[in-house]
């Protein structure tokens, strides 16, 4: 297997999804790498193929109709690329196919080694369905029967500091041994021992004799440590060790990938917290991933990043999302009116039919408004599992169609009104959905996300200013003067719950000076005082959010629908 992209001129990056799958031509164009072109085609893990390489070949051939690239000869992939410039030097893939891996999470102390269980479970593609720890008052039979029950394809193990605690691991690990001897071995979950280190050759030496074990370091090396990043690593390797399994044709594509597959959340998060290397060091990076089976959010500081899968988007995953979002969260961001009802309906039926588009004003509404709230319940809750992120973002990334389908200024409402960011931010758009396929190549050719960044792939949707005032609604709190790079100078007025575009182009350059009409905060940390700075218009230019955070909607059915309207505009959406 080949360890490096560096020599390698053209890079076919392959995306299995739960309804498309994707292939995705990188190369080089003028001594510089760019983006070539995407082909996609109907994953093809279900009936009546069950296996990827169906959907893997129609979008090769689909991305050679659009590039009338010589990418296949008779019907395989041609691997080294030929001197005549057919096909491609180096393959990766990514995945996010397939249903939520069950999870059962084992460790001590409730809010130590279980807690940071957690948050390991939770950076994939997951569901937790069990939770075994000291507290737990179950008597052991008990405790057997919910491992039972749960049907894990995976447990985590962790507990014990290092060097520390051990008759408890190894009452865990008794409990695990029992339920192992119970299930057949096709249906044996696999296990990562992420405890005490002191104790991983007796525990994996017991527990190895019934089912693969992976070993990480310990999640709680001292009490008030946890260390996340290199189990998450170990837990991408079992990921793929149980996919393997689980979707056909996946471990037949190793022999001919550069690296190793990796699920596509992990490759999102390493892009992330490439790009918090690169970007403003004061603050950090946010990127989104929507698509229909879940919701990733990643997030950055100085080259530490978290990542937090959600079971919750706008197909498959909306299922999770009717059982963790009450209706009248969503119903509240709708600008018409539609019967609780319609609105329930029509979500439930995209679970059924995932790449239904919506086609009517009432379909639309319905859709935005379930991806603006699917955005904020995410966002919290990430926010909560790592509350130590910074709370402002520079820049903030989304990616995955139910986010890019739209214009760029719908893009830009829906993320703003879902996300609420802080401060002064810049929204860019992934709108190709490059970003996980960068994140698996930057582990072996930093040149290639860096070039393909610089250019035109990514969409500069816009820069948003969010001054925070108390002011009652309607009051004038701000002053904003625009001075353009000819000299020439437009001035306006801000009102408190306002959307207001300022007037700068697309790609247009101009110093924005703020002057405060009522005591402001622009950013909530108070490091940054700057009332003047110079901006480079998005697609949808600047806007000035003074709506508040976080946002307050009317109570009054009519006045919401009608603010929602005027929010809709002021973004030109």
């Amino acid at each position: 297997m080949t360890t490096s992209l560096v020599d390698a001129e053209s890079v076919l990056a392959i995306e299995i999804g739960s309804i498309h799958t994707r292939a995705l031509l990188f190369d080089v164009v003028d001594g510089q790498y760019r983006f070539i072109g995407a082909g996609r085609a109907p994953t093809t893990i279900h009936s009546p193929f069950f296996d990827i390489s169906e959907g893997i070949h129609l979008a090769i051939s689909n991305l050679q109709n659009i590039t009338s690239r010589v990418l296949l000869e008779e019907s395989r992939l041609i691997l080294p690329g030929k001197a005549d410039g057919s096909g491609v030097d180096q393959v990766v893939l990514t995945y996010t196919a397939g249903q939520p891996l069950r999870v059962v999470i084992m460790g001590l102390l409730e809010d130590v080694s279980l807690e940071s269980a957690r948050r390991l479970a939770s950076s994939a593609h997951t569901i937790i369905t069990e939770a075994i720890g000291l507290n737990d008052r179950r008597p052991p039979e008990a405790q057997i029967d919910a491992l039972l029950r749960a049907k894990p394809d995976l447990i985590i193990l962790s507990g014990g500091t290092d060097q520390g605690a051990s008759r408890s691991i190894a009452k865990n690990v008794d409990l695990l041994t029992f339920a192992l001897q119970i299930l057949p071995r096709e249906k044996r979950p696999e296990i990562i021992y992420a405890g005490n280190n002191a104790l991983t050759t007796p525990v994996k030496d017991v527990l190895s004799t019934y089912t693969q074990v992976h070993v990480a370091p310990n999640l709680r090396p001292e009490i008030d440590v946890e260390n996340l990043s290199a189990a998450q690593e170990v837990l991408a390797d079992a990921e793929f060790h149980i996919r393997s399994r689980q979707i056909g044709g996946l471990q037949s594509y190793r022999s001919i990938l550069a690296v190793e597959p990796l699920s596509a959340p992990f490759a999102f998060a390493r892009m992330i917290r490439f790009l918090s290397r690169i970007n403003n060091p004061n603050k950090g990076v946010l990127g989104v991933d929507l698509g229909a089976g879940n919701l990733i959010v990643a997030s950055a500081f100085q080259g530490r990043s978290e990542l937090s899968v959600f079971p919750m988007g706008t197909g498959s995953g909306m299922a999770q999302a009717l059982r963790n979002i009450p209706l009248s969260e969503i119903s509240r961001w709708l600008p018409v009116h539609i019967p609780e009802s319609v609105v329930e309906d029509y979500l439930w039926h995209k679970t059924l039919h995932p790449a239904l588009l919506p086609v009517t004003t009432e379909t639309v509404a319905i859709e935005q408004a379930a991806i603006r709230q699917i955005l904020w319940n995410g966002l919290n809750q990430h926010r909560s599992r790592y509350p130590n992120i910074p709370v402002m973002a520079e820049p903030i990334l989304a990616a995955g169609m139910p986010l890019t389908q739209w214009s760029p200024q719908t893009s830009l409402m829906m993320l703003v009104d879902g996300l609420q960011p802080f401060g002064i931010t810049t929204f860019v758009q992934d709108a190709h959905g490059l970003t996980a396929a960068l994140g698996i190549i930057s582990a072996n050719n930093s040149i290639l996300p860096v070039q393909v960044i610089e250019s035109n792939a990514y969409i500069n949707l816009g820069t948003l200013i969010t001054p925070l005032s108390s002011a009652r609604y309607g009051t004038g709190i701000l002053k904003v003067r625009v001075e353009y790079e000819a000299g020439n100078q437009v001035s306006l007025e801000v009102r408190q719950g306002s959307v207001t575009a300022l007037p700068i182009q697309s790609g247009q350059t101009a110093k924005v000076h703020l002057q405060p009409l009522r005591p402001i905060t622009i950013d909530p940390t108070g490091k940054d005082t700057t009332r003047s700075f110079k901006v480079i218009g998005g697609v949808c230019g600047v806007i000035v959010d003074a709506r508040g955070r976080p946002l307050s909607l009317p109570a009054d059915a009519a006045r919401r629908r009608d603010m929602l309207k005027k929010w809709a505009a002021g973004f030109g959406a």
